[in-house]
């Protein structure tokens, strides 16, 4: 496994992405709404890694219940996997549960799945498929 990205849930991407633009030195590679998570995406390119922040479009997505809750910050860690339906499974069978028995599709199109927190010692994690 390795670090694909971290998502950081932000208020507004119009003012979010400029800081981070600053940041980094560049402009984020993409934005993108993604609309069975209910977020617009914004992708930062690191070396070997991404940092993609978040904007919920509506109050009841999980990240809008996250900024309501938790306000602006890091959402969530994500790692790869060769084989997400392996993973899961694997994963499973140790304890740890996934929030959704079947990935979705995330940004970019990627096959993804979050792990419940509850069995994560409290950080919310996504697996991504490696393409």
């Amino acid at each position: 496994m390795k670090i694909h990205h971290v998502g950081i849930a932000v208020e507004s991407l119009e003012s979010a992405v400029p800081v981070f633009a600053k940041l980094f030195g560049r402009a984020p590679r993409s934005e993108e709404t993604v609309e069975e998570q209910k977020v617009r995406v914004a992708v930062f390119d690191l070396e070997g890694s991404r940092i993609e922040l978040l904007e919920a479009t509506t109050s009841d997505s999980p990240v809008g219940r996250f900024l309501a809750k938790r306000g602006q910050g890091v959402h969530h860690l994500t790692m790869t996997v060769p084989d997400i339906s392996k993973a899961i499974s694997e994963l499973e069978a140790s304890g740890i549960r996934a929030i959704d028995p079947q990935p979705r599709t995330g940004a970019g199109g990627e096959r993804i799945v979050f792990l419940d927190p509850r069995t994560t010692s409290g950080v919310l994690i996504e697996l991504v498929e490696e393409k």
